[in-house]
């Protein structure tokens, strides 16, 4: 065992003799060094850029952008004039075409006025009779009266005839009485008496007739003053030109008047011309659709903003609007007018129903109506359906 250890030890003596030293660390890259440093230098002021850009985002939006809303989805309106005929006719005449620019007043239809003319024509002759039956009435009036005083005479005549046949018809009576009391005495024949009482049979019939007479011209008398006054009631208080009946007559005139302007119409303000549905020789009813005419100068733009858009917006603040069809270069300046009193989607054909099981939600958009500025429009025309770009300033009051 002694001899062996000396052995093992010299073996590990050997092996620790033969131990490689301990490798020596490489030397640092100066140049590695600086390019971290210039890399973290970089990106530290990348990030504070950030940070100041999105600060300086934030007091903008919170100083400025905040008091602005604005959509893409807005679309140029206009309020157009449907052309349609109040008469009835055979068109003569069309004196436009569509995209035709016309004026207020401006030709726009003919249609074949023989009718209203004929019309007018008849209308006037009524009123010639209407306004000659008046003159006859207030001469009827006039001979009515001459009547009326005509029967007072006869009633006087009639009068005065009772009278006299009372008298007549007294004196008969007295006669006729003095001679029934001589009768029994003798004194009377009877040719005489007979003769007395067929005097007072005589006597009293011409009083009964006198007394009809006066009844009769009486009656005469209220149906001649009847007739007076129911013709009275005609005239009275008029005269030939405010008369009912030529009132009626005249108003008939002023209608067939406007029948015959209404076979040329006009164009009822400036505008362009869409939409012709009339040829000439066509047949056209009253309110059968002709054409339309778009104003250029009374445009208007529908923007439809999201309903958490329209917090502060309020009708009279002012909105900037641009078209595609100029681009940014041609601003429009407008202000708000009103807004819809729905969304778009409540009053679409078939509006949209939320009530079912995956139910999600959609944000609304509410038009908003922004009236144009005239002026701008006529140096830098629109078109009914373009696109605009709106923004509304909600800081103004």
């Amino acid at each position: 065992m002694a001899d062996a250890e000396p052995g093992i030890h010299s073996a590990r003596g050997d092996a620790a003799d033969r131990k490689e030293p301990a490798p020596t660390p490489a030397p640092v890259d100066a140049d590695d060094s600086h390019r971290k440093s210039l890399r973290k230098r970089l990106m530290l002021g990348v990030g504070g850029l950030v940070l100041l850009a999105g600060l300086g985002y934030g007091g903008y939006y919170m100083a400025v952008g905040s008091h602005y809303v604005s959509t893409d989805n807005a679309y140029v309106g206009a309020d157009s004039a449907s052309i349609t005929p109040m008469v009835a006719g055979q068109v003569l005449r069309v004196a436009v075409a569509d995209t035709q620019t016309v004026h207020k007043g401006d030709v726009l239809v003919q249609i074949d006025d023989s009718d209203a003319r004929i019309a007018l024509a008849q209308a006037e002759a009524d009123l010639a009779r209407a306004t000659r039956q008046f003159g006859q009435t207030s001469a009827t009036s006039e001979a009515l009266a001459a009547q009326v005083q005509a029967r007072e005479a006869d009633i006087a005549r009639a009068r005065a005839q009772v009278t006299a046949a009372e008298s007549d018809f007294e004196k008969a009576r007295i006669d006729l009485g003095r001679r029934q009391k001589l009768a029994p005495n003798g004194a009377v024949s009877g040719e005489e008496l007979s003769s007395a009482t067929n005097a007072f049979q005589a006597a009293r019939a011409n009083l009964e007739l006198a007394k009809a007479g006066l009844a009769q011209a009486t009656s005469t008398r209220v149906a001649a003053s009847g007739q007076l006054a129911a013709n009275d009631a005609l005239v009275r208080g008029t005269n030939a030109n405010t008369a009912p009946e030529v009132l009626a007559a005249r108003a008939k005139v002023e209608q067939a008047k406007l029948d015959l302007t209404r076979t040329t119409i006009r164009a009822p303000f400036d505008g362009v011309v869409t939409r012709r549905a009339v040829q000439v020789g066509q047949r056209v009813a009253p309110g059968a659709q002709l054409m339309l005419i778009v104003p250029l100068n009374q445009l208007y733009v529908d923007a439809n903003y999201k309903e958490g858009q329209l917090t502060r917006v309020k009708v009279g603040q002012p909105v900037k609007l641009t078209s595609d069809l100029y681009g940014g270069d041609v601003e429009y300046h407008g202000r708000v007018v009103g807004f819809s009193g729905g969304t778009g989607s409540s009053f679409a054909l078939i509006p949209a129903q939320n009530a079912t099981g995956n139910w999600i939600k959609v944000v609304q958009r509410l038009p908003v109506r922004v009236a144009l500025d005239p002026k701008e429009l006529q140096q830098h025309p629109l078109r009914v359906g373009l696109s605009m770009d709106a923004e509304i300033d909600t800081s103004a009051k």
